[in-house]
């Protein structure tokens, strides 16, 4: 019997790397209890970290600083490549990380405090680089909103990373900024088939909704990129034109790829969903990746980690340039400003914003 929930994308709870015990399901023949095939409910926890913005020296990524509102991700993307960070909390990168969720409630004040800073450098912040920040809880929360809204008093350029369609909730903040060339939006883009999207993505917005939002992001002014990532070879490489065929067509106007990416633990898990969902391509498509990664299923060096080498990985990067450059995504890239920084008066600084305004 299968041991995948609907609605979550890890089958399995397998223990991280730390942890000293670790344990597996084994069929007995004796039939599951209703109660263990029901999807596991999310658990919200507080994270009560004294800081908020972290920083990467990472030549693969174009930015040095980001803020993650959330650790874990309700999304439950079986190849989400945050998925290993959950074993430093003594957590499961499996369906620990996509259904416990800790939660920094504080986290405007603290980039209030930290913009403040007398040494603090105007530079672009990036948000949801390695968790999304608007993953479903935030609609209820608004820790996203209220972070952007701190952004925006202190005049300071953001970069927002996601695949949610609730993103548009923000426009109101978003559009008067990019007007102002302090904000971007990237929106993932994995595939347009809606079948594969609720296996692989099961909680994130459907390729459509996601669609949408380019289109009501870039009619309000806020420009919009496309990335389409991860590509997975044997899977839905495939689509890689028509994905950014119909971001180009909603108004994106830069896009990227990343081929599938397999650190860790994201391994095991990943191979374990394919086998469920996809058994008779699952060994094609994990030669292919090994192709891409010098016979393993994945290598870590700066360089090649987002792109793969070989022959395989050199025809989806020609294929890419090739599409980027027909649809004219190559052309309109859009340089954020942080020369207009300031620190507002302390009178001036507000609390966190409305949910809605």
């Amino acid at each position: 019997m299968s041991s995948f929930r609907r609605g979550r994308g890890a089958g399995s709870n397998r223990a991280g790397r730390f942890e000293a015990l670790s344990s597996e399901s084994f069929d007995d023949g004796w039939p599951a209890e209703t109660e263990e095939r029901r999807s596991p409910a999310t658990r919200l926890m507080p994270d009560k970290t004294k800081s908020i913005v972290a920083t990467n020296d990472s030549p693969d990524v174009p930015f040095e600083s980001s803020i993650n509102p959330y650790r874990g991700c309700e999304h439950g993307c079986i190849y989400c490549f945050a998925r290993p960070s959950h074993a430093y909390l003594g957590m499961s990168p499996g369906l620990d990380f996509e259904t416990r969720i800790l939660v920094k409630h504080d986290a405007a004040e603290l980039l209030r405090r930290h913009l403040a800073r007398p040494s603090y450098r105007p530079q672009v912040i990036a948000l949801g680089a390695n968790t999304d920040c608007y993953q479903p809880t935030e609609s209820r929360l608004g820790i996203t909103r209220a972070l952007i809204g701190v952004l925006a008093e202190f005049r300071n350029p953001v970069g927002i990373l996601t695949k949610s369609a609730l993103v548009v909730r923000d426009t109101d903040i978003l559009a008067p900024m990019a007007a102002e060339r302090l904000a971007q939006v990237s929106i993932s883009l994995t595939t347009l088939d809606p079948e594969l999207a609720r296996v692989m993505e099961p909680r994130a917005s459907t390729p459509a909704r996601r669609l949408r939002a380019m289109r009501r992001l870039s009619d309000a002014g806020v420009p919009v990129a496309v990335l389409a990532a991860p590509m997975i070879p044997g899977l839905n490489d495939w689509e890689l034109e028509r994905v950014l065929e119909a971001a180009a067509d909603a108004g994106a106007t830069t896009a990227s790829y990343v081929l599938l990416r397999l650190p860790r633990e994201i391994g095991d898990l990943f191979t374990e969903w394919l086998r469920e969902h996809f058994p008779d391509r699952a060994d094609h498509v994990l030669n292919l990746i090994r192709q891409t990664r010098g016979g393993k299923l994945y290598r870590s060096e700066f360089g090649v980690r987002m792109s793969g080498a070989g022959p395989y990985a050199d025809m989806l990067e020609k294929r890419f340039d090739a599409a980027r450059r027909r649809l004219g995504l190559d052309q309109r890239a859009f340089n954020l400003d942080a020369s207009t920084f300031r620190v507002p008066d302390a009178g001036r600084q507000s609390g966190q914003l409305g949910l809605f305004g």
